[in-house]
């Protein structure tokens, strides 16, 4: 599990951080970091902030998260069913 975290990261960091190649590893970091609103200290980051930061910095300001998107339903009535497991 943690591999695939691992790959996943690394393959979002690396067209972004192609962007800023001035920056060292952990300047590029801290730069996400701040852009995702992490006000912590920097060894509590996790690597779901990073991921999901470097998922949604080039999308609309409106745009719904993946892994959310799937689960959206339009219509009340069919999310109100669905969770109360009526129909599938």
């Amino acid at each position: 599990m943690k591999c695939h975290r691992i790959e996943e990261l690394l393959e979002l960091l690396e067209p972004e951080w192609q962007k800023d190649q001035e920056l060292n590893l952990l300047q590029m970091i801290v730069k996400l970091a701040q852009e995702a609103g992490y006000e912590g200290k920097l060894e509590g980051l996790t690597d779901d902030v990073l991921i999901y930061h470097l998922k949604m910095r080039n999308s609309a300001k409106d745009e719904m998260i993946p892994g959310l998107k799937k689960d959206q339903e339009d219509d009340f009535k069919t999310a109100i069913l669905r969770a109360r497991g009526i129909i599938d």
